[in-house]
């Protein structure tokens, strides 16, 4: 897999991307780490469109662990609040 920063793709673009083999994909990398995969789309695209959103599903809940972690436990006080909180900013948005 061949890394390219997130500066030099926006900087270069397609041009960036040239060295890399037809089919290989690709990990743009920032200043803090990883932060996209560039996937190519060969074949069974049903399959890898499941093994990526498969991919994501669980960066996803690794990220909500960790910051789970970083806060502590909550009452379910604590979490009911947060529903009814979040529940009333989203009432207040404009349509």
């Amino acid at each position: 897999m061949r890394h390219v920063s997130l500066r030099e793709f926006r900087t270069r673009g397609a041009k960036a991307l040239a060295d890399v083999p037809a089919g290989e994909t690709t990990l743009l990398v920032g200043q803090d780490g990883p932060a996209y995969f560039l996937v190519p789309v060969i074949g069974d695209v049903i399959e890898e469109d499941r093994e990526l959103r498969r991919a994501m599903a669980m960066a996803s809940l690794r990220q909500g662990w960790r910051i789970a972690r970083e806060i502590g436990e909550l009452s379910e006080e604590e979490i009911e609040e947060e529903i009814r909180e979040h529940r009333a900013a989203k009432e207040s948005v404009p349509a």
